[in-house]
């Protein structure tokens, strides 16, 4: 049974001040596995994308062909990317 898996990863910081979070340019979290992990403000602006995402749309894409957002922390700033991929689990007998 294939099924999908969608991985946050943060590929960039332009504000000047520190996340309040404490995440950092690379951290990367799963989104099924990860809950809770992910700054919340970044979550709220995640979940639009994840939903397009997970029922097969296809969101807005930055001008590199990536799927991303911004922390919406004015401050801050960080920039995240958005990838799903194709898991193979096993199948049910």
């Amino acid at each position: 049974m294939k099924d999908s898996e969608i991985t946050i990863k943060l590929i960039n910081k332009i504000g000047k001040e520190s996340c309040h979070r404490g995440h950092k340019i690379g951290d990367t979290f799963n989104y099924a596995d990860d809950r809770g992990k992910l700054c919340p403000m970044a979550m709220h602006v995640a979940f639009p994308y994840i939903d397009i995402i997970k029922y097969g749309g296809s969101p807005p894409k930055a001008s590199n062909g990536e799927v991303c957002f911004c922390c919406p922390d004015s401050d801050v700033i960080n920039v995240f990317k958005i990838e799903r991929s194709i898991k193979n689990d096993k199948k049910d007998n």
